[in-house]
């Protein structure tokens, strides 16, 4: 029987092993969100790459659920990283969202953009992330979620936590996505996100502390 090799251990070859901890700061906790919701959409992208490449033998069907997962788990975080910022810019810094209704905390995210900067912020904000807007209200429709009735996880299980199908389960037709018009979406959502949560926190918090 073949020896357990550790998997949390270096690798000889320094290119072979991935740090958890060189993008990683002990106390920057907002950072750290913002550098694992990067990884997170980073790897939806990269994945869905390479269904688009190739997909001849149908990969995609499979891989299409931890694409979803991690892209709205990126987009999460990020908005997450956002909310605490503008938080921390109106001196209310105990306020961390917790729900994971990404409809939820994008309201929030502008509620808190127009407090922090007036109309003009907020509506630059929406023409930018139109989007990632878009994305949001296409998933709330599709899955049927409000904040009573969250379904977010469809893509991490079959079925709800009530045990109740989702909704690719529970039809006879066929469910399908756009892996192509996908992959432009979360590039734009990449870089709206990226551009807005780093403006903020590291432009407007940090550099006012």
């Amino acid at each position: 029987m073949k020896k357990y090799r550790r998997v949390f251990q270096g690798n000889p070859d320094f290119n072979k092993s991935a740090f958890l901890n060189w993008r990683i700061e002990k106390n920057d906790r907002i950072g750290n969100l913002i550098s694992i919701g990067q990884g997170f959409i980073r790897s939806s992208k990269y994945t869905l790459e390479l269904c688009v490449q190739d997909n001849s033998n149908k990969i995609a069907d499979e891989l299409i659920f931890p694409i979803l997962t991690n892209l709205n788990h990126g987009i999460e975080l990020y908005l997450k990283a956002l909310i605490w910022t503008l938080n921390f810019i109106k001196s209310n810094d105990k306020n961390f969202p917790k729900t994971h209704n990404l409809y939820d905390l994008m309201v929030q995210s502008l509620e808190l953009i127009h407090d922090v900067d007036g109309d003009g912020a907020g509506g630059h904000f929406v023409n930018s992330a139109i989007v990632l807007l878009d994305y949001i209200n296409e998933i709330n429709e599709t899955i049927k979620t409000d904040s009573k009735s969250d379904n977010t996880d469809f893509s991490r299980y079959p079925f709800s936590r009530k045990l109740e199908d989702h909704f690719y389960v529970s039809t006879k037709d066929n469910v399908e996505i756009d892996i192509i018009n996908l992959l432009e979406i979360i590039n734009e959502i990449e870089q709206v996100l990226d551009d807005r949560v780093n403006y903020f926190y590291y432009h407007r918090l940090l550099e006012t502390d």
